[in-house]
């Protein structure tokens, strides 16, 4: 077991706590760097969308791991994001004035989303975001003159500086230093006294409220961030696919983009990473099962099936996701043989308090 003296301020506020961090993450990086020498082509497309979902996922992971806030509507946020890049794109704009007019304006939309949240919570709230999605749905499909309608736009590849990013290559590695930025500030803004209001309202509203947090400025805020980072993983979507349309952004897309985070680990930000990859490794892995099955028996919605089986399951069985199953596996190799099997007991997410409303 890793024993951490700390012997100043300092090792208080350092991203890498020990050794071990440094080594593995370096590791990682290393193989990141180097993935278009060893990874084919498709293992390269598949790398983009880990990266771009990785990004949405940190964005709803603050939202509803941190904040507490449930939302349906993300794909919404996407769609702001993609579209906002699709149209600066077609006016001219360089590319990282659109991306931030694309986080900018999804934040804008997540803000006035958020206003509801002051007064919704559970249930209520997630139908509210639901209806947003619905609504953003509706107007890229009727506003055939900005946005194409079912017709959808076209984009072309990002250019920055004159030159275009055209290689699988040169986009990987585009994605890859957005997803690192975009996870570094989490990182910092968990740690900064705004990611501890968060969690406060998370773990009790009532609670919070009584300390002093202005519960309307931060989950407001908390939208607005959560938003903003869904905005620039929807810009990067949308060069991805080259082609965006309403069919992409529906409700199921708001699922999708939620069960990344429930399969991860809510509360995690490492969970977004790992449930990315397990959304887009998944569908691979029933493809290939489906070719050990007879002939003309495999259902056409056996993917559907499988993702809500798992999704059943894990909420069951392991509601940490899957880096809270690496936590417990981790812990109880450093405390065997003294590891008790309820050490990682879930427990109430509310205060006695709350039990008064």
């Amino acid at each position: 077991m890793r024993f951490i003296f700390k012997t100043d301020y300092d090792q208080d506020i350092r991203l890498v706590k020990h050794g071990g961090d440094a080594f593995w993450y370096g590791l990682l990086g290393v193989v990141l760097l180097a993935a278009p020498l060893w990874a084919s082509e498709y293992v390269m497309s598949q790398l983009h969308f880990i990266l771009i979902y990785s990004i949405v996922g940190f964005g709803l992971m603050l939202l509803t791991g941190f904040t507490g806030q449930i939302s349906l509507g993300h794909a919404a946020f996407l769609a702001v994001g993609a579209y906002t890049e699709a149209l600066m794109q077609a006016a001219g704009v360089p590319f990282f004035i659109s991306i931030c007019c694309a986080a900018l304006f999804s934040a804008a939309a997540g803000a006035i989303v958020g206003l509801p949240a002051l007064r919704l919570k559970g249930l209520y709230l997630a139908i509210a975001t639901l209806a947003f999605n619905v609504i953003v749905e509706e107007i890229i499909t009727r506003w055939h003159s900005l946005t194409g309608g079912n017709e959808g736009r076209h984009l072309k590849p990002v250019e920055i500086l004159g030159f275009k990013l055209e290689s699988d290559a040169e986009f990987f590695y585009l994605c890859l230093a957005l997803t690192v930025l975009c996870c570094l500030a989490c990182i910092n803004l968990l740690r900064s006294p705004t990611g501890r209001a968060f969690v406060a309202i998370r773990d009790s509203e009532i609670s919070a409220s009584c300390l002093g947090v202005n519960l309307a400025k931060y989950k407001t805020m908390s939208f607005a961030i959560s938003a903003g980072l869904t905005g620039i993983g929807g810009a990067l979507y949308a060069h991805k696919l080259a082609f965006i349309s309403p069919e992409q952004f529906t409700l199921l897309a708001s699922i999708e983009l939620l069960t990344i985070v429930i399969l991860g680990g809510i509360g995690f930000l490492h969970g977004a990473v790992l449930g990315s990859v397990f959304i887009i490794v998944l569908p691979q892995l029933i493809s290939l099962a489906k070719d050990w099955l007879p002939e003309g028996t495999a259902p056409s919605g056996l993917q559907a099936v499988a993702f809500g089986l798992i999704l059943v399951l894990f909420i069951i069985f392991e509601p940490l996701g899957l880096y809270g199953r690496w936590l417990k596996i981790r812990t109880y190799f450093e405390l065997f043989p003294f590891y008790r099997k309820g050490m990682f007991r879930r427990q109430k997410a509310y205060m006695k308090s709350d039990r008064l409303r």
